[in-house]
């Protein structure tokens, strides 16, 4: 995951995504991370996870493709950082994509980019 401020670049992380990272969201629980712009809509320092930037999927267009399909876009797509008392695993998460669609990075890792990072910031998603 590439973090920049404007055009340059400031950090890259390593992270884990969802359990299927093949291909882009489509359904609530396919297990995989959305594609395409979203902006970063919450900040949560009590999360499960450490701490969490909330993402903004779905938006219209991923929420008109699951209905068109009879299904639910899903929601609650985060970048986080690990299980509250597995912190201590670091890096060794990198070892399978594990989430249900999110984003994970270390919590030291979490807590730089929180920090960071203003709601309403814009991401770009793409694998």
């Amino acid at each position: 995951m590439e973090v920049y401020n404007k055009a340059t670049l400031i950090k890259t992380y390593q992270i884990s995504l969802g359990q299927e990272p093949v291909g882009r969201k489509q359904f609530e629980g396919d297990n995989k991370t959305p594609e395409g712009t979203y902006f970063i809509d919450g900040k949560n320092p009590y999360s499960s996870y450490h701490k969490n930037l909330g993402i903004s999927y779905p938006n219209k267009k991923d929420k008109a493709f699951a209905k068109k399909k009879g299904k639910r876009a899903g929601s609650l797509i985060k970048i986080h950082g690990l299980p509250n008392g597995k912190g201590k695993i670091g890096k060794l998460h990198l070892a399978n994509d594990w989430t249900a669609g999110c984003i994970a990075v270390t919590d030291q890792e979490i807590d730089e980019i929180y920090a960071a990072t203003k709601i309403g910031a814009k991401i770009i998603l793409y694998k």
